[in-house]
């Protein structure tokens, strides 16, 4: 008897703590898939998973269309985005490249070669923290983020080429746009993990906004989910708890910084050179609520699909 042949995916981006949770989860869960991840950083420290292959390569059209032909893929994961912490101009063209023309090829290929999913991750950024934001944003609300902050114009236009595209190609292919609220544990580095965690935390004294989190186990499963039970479209994946970012603070109990929100910006600059200071766009984050709605997500998912409420999940960041 003949063994069946296992579908293939493709993980963009794999060096991340998200990507590797995934992979794990998707290699636990299923025996039908085994898994190519690839990454422009270092892969050689990665561990070692059975079903798992790296390659490590920089992320050009020339290796993507080498990449596609010499393998054949099933479902395609790009998690690659590259965020707003650096400022030099050099990792910002590196940036462009990715979230935008990196996207439109990583897209490109996908129909061409047939796929029969792509799964995208965007972020909640997308729609701006504004002082005029409804209480609970939808996935049809206007994407905002870019009308004070240039530094956020690629994460909108990235969000908006594969929103298009879903639509344009809905009978060719099947494509699938996230966009968490903030992704926090262990094992992911973002700004909002380091902020938390940081042994020096700006807390704001005059604002107090509310703030959505889900655990990097949470949203590896909803990643997971995606390939069979998540249909095309674009979603928010938020839990249904929330927390005023005070008391979020006060939780993971860091050494604060108080400060007025009019002086963010200031004090923030002043912590560069000690590594500890944040993209400038994160400080209205910490004066203007931006709650999405997660109704079509649970459609897909049910209502239980976070295993860990807002308070389990910061007591487990605050272990990293």
């Amino acid at each position: 008897m003949t063994q069946k042949k296992k579908k293939r995916i493709l993980v963009i981006g794999i060096a991340g703590g998200l990507a590797q949770i995934l992979a794990r989860l998707i290699l636990k869960k299923s025996d039908e898939y085994e898994i190519l991840g690839i990454d422009s950083r270092k892969t050689a420290d990665c561990p070692q998973i059975n079903g798992l292959e790296y390659l490590t390569m920089r992320y050009s059209r020339g290796n993507f269309e080498n990449l596609f032909r010499s393998y054949d893929f099933d479902i395609v994961y790009h998690l690659a985005r590259i965020s707003h912490s650096a400022h030099n101009s050099d990792a910002i063209t590196k940036r462009l490249d990715l979230n935008l023309m990196g996207t439109n090829r990583i897209l490109n290929l996908c129909l061409r070669f047939n796929i029969s999913k792509i799964i995208i991750l965007s972020t909640y950024h997308v729609y701006g923290a504004l002082a005029d934001n409804s209480v609970f944003l939808t996935e049809t609300a206007p994407l905002r983020a870019s009308i004070h902050y240039a530094e956020l114009r690629d994460v909108v236009e990235m969000d908006q080429i594969c929103t298009n595209w879903i639509w344009k190609n809905q009978k060719q292919m099947e494509t699938v746009v996230l966009r968490p609220c903030n992704i926090i544990g262990t094992q992911i580095n973002n700004a909002i993990s380091k902020f938390l965690t940081s042994p020096l935390t700006l807390t704001p004294i005059d604002y107090n906004p509310t703030y959505q989190f889900i655990h990097e186990f949470d949203m590896a499963m909803v990643l997971f989910r995606a390939i069979k039970e998540i249909p095309l479209g674009v979603y928010n994946i938020a839990p249904d708890d929330y927390i005023a970012i005070q008391d979020a603070l006060k939780r993971v109990e860091g050494r604060k910084i108080p400060f007025i929100a009019s002086l963010g910006k200031i004090i923030n600059k002043s912590l560069a050179p000690f590594g500890m200071s944040f993209p400038d766009y994160f400080i209205d984050y910490l004066k203007y609520t931006c709650l999405i709605d997660n109704t079509q997500i649970k459609k897909c998912l049910g209502n239980d699909f976070c295993r860990f409420n807002v308070e389990e999940t910061l007591d487990l960041v605050s272990m990293r």
